[in-house]
């Protein structure tokens, strides 16, 4: 099935400067593994549709079910240089939750808010 990233994880953010740091965190240890292939850095990126001007890296947090992902050229300048709010890491970090991934039918019972 197909779902929304907001039923397989949750999510952390923070910026500073031009650089966005979103932390997407898996509800389970056995839908981390879907996590970690299907949101990779480079669909990260083009999910934002050319919002992000810089690289992005990806980090495994394989402990906590993790993957932290640095975005550079997010913010417009950063909060002090740009006069667009929605940018912000909190705003990016929100978008993201809509990323859809392929979840087998018998996780089912690991998703939340379905």
């Amino acid at each position: 099935m197909r779902v929304q990233l907001q039923h397989v994880a949750h999510v952390r953010s923070g910026d500073k400067g031009n650089t966005s740091n979103i932390m997407a965190i898996a509800y389970s240890e056995d839908l981390y593994p879907l996590l970690k292939e299907q949101l990779t850095a480079e669909r990260f990126k083009a999910y934002y549709g050319g919002a992000i001007k810089g690289p992005v890296d990806r980090y495994a947090v394989d402990h906590l079910w993790a993957l932290n992902f640095v975005a550079q050229g997010a913010l417009g300048g950063g909060v002090s240089r740009s006069l667009c709010l929605d940018n912000y890491g909190k705003a990016l970090s929100a978008a993201i939750l809509g990323f859809e991934l392929d979840v087998p039918d018998r996780l089912a019972n690991q998703l939340r808010g379905l």
